[in-house]
């Protein structure tokens, strides 16, 4: 399956996300999933099976774009360590939960649902962050829960992040910001926490997909190997240009191009759900 014109297409998909890691946080996988989905159901997968392949697949490769954009987040000192050592025991209970029971009982029609309407849900969330203005009282004052509300705020993050397919910034980001996190610190924060979401739900994938029926020569569970690769590789080498361009823009402008890009791929995910 991996013919010259594929291997063009999933090295510009990767181009693509790896810039969209370092710059939005969100690890790529929300661009990936319905972009993957339509190429294997193009090389005659089976809908619903390609829709699940295509959120293992994104979730995989996030293992190794977080990596390269949190280095770079790193350097600039963005990274909120201390809420990502709170939230990281959490995430990784609810990605295992996900990707290793739930994620193979529903259907590929109701992930993908699934996909499209928390992601609106955190378009909405993140244009009306930017269109408001800073405030005094109880808005303003607002911090992070403690220690047993970040721990359920990172189950929460795992545990959906590992049906759709994400890095978890699609939800992280509008949590923390809400919290009153600088956005900056939030997207880099974000990328962090896309290690230990992409691990664990990255394990669940390779054991609830062995063995299931149709799946293309090159498979490990519902992670497609030859597109994690070439996805990687470019994703990997684009993730550090996103995190420059990101480090530069105001805050304002950086939430409404992270909206308008999620209501974007809401809509894609949505019309698939639908049509089937």
């Amino acid at each position: 399956m991996l013919e010259p014109l594929l291997i063009v297409e999933l090295a510009a998909l990767g181009t693509a996300t790896g810039f969209l890691a370092g710059l939005l946080g969100i690890g790529g996988g929300m661009l990936m999933v319905p972009f993957v989905t339509f190429i294997l159901t193009q090389r005659g997968v089976a809908s619903d099976l390609a829709v699940k392949m295509a959120i293992a697949t994104s979730m995989a490769t996030i293992v190794f774009t977080s990596l390269s954009s949190v280095r770079a987040h790193h350097r600039r000192g963005a990274v909120r360590w201390d809420l990502v050592r709170r939230l990281a025991p959490g995430i990784v209970l609810g990605a295992l939960a996900a990707g290793a029971g739930v994620f193979r009982v529903l259907s590929g029609r109701w992930l993908a649902l699934l996909f499209a309407l928390f992601v609106a849900f955190s378009a909405t969330q993140m244009l009306r962050s930017a269109a408001r203005r800073p405030t005094q009282g109880i808005a303003a004052a607002r911090g992070l829960p403690g220690p047993t509300g970040q721990w359920a705020a990172g189950g929460l993050i795992g545990f959906v992040s590992g049906l759709v397919g994400a890095g978890g910034g699609f939800i992280s980001v509008p949590f923390m910001t809400w919290c009153n996190v600088a956005m900056h610190q939030a997207v880099a924060t974000s990328a962090a926490l896309g290690f230990p979401i992409a691990l664990a739900n990255g394990l669940g994938y390779l054991w609830s997909g062995a063995g299931v029926p149709g799946r293309p020569v090159g498979s490990l569970g519902y992670v497609f190997v030859p597109a994690l690769a070439v996805i990687a590789s470019a994703s990997v080498l684009m993730a550090p240009v996103g995190v420059r361009v990101a480090h530069a823009l105001p805050v304002a402008t950086l939430k409404r191009v992270f909206a308008l890009l999620l209501y974007g791929l809401a809509f894609t995910m949505a019309w698939k759900a639908w049509t089937g």
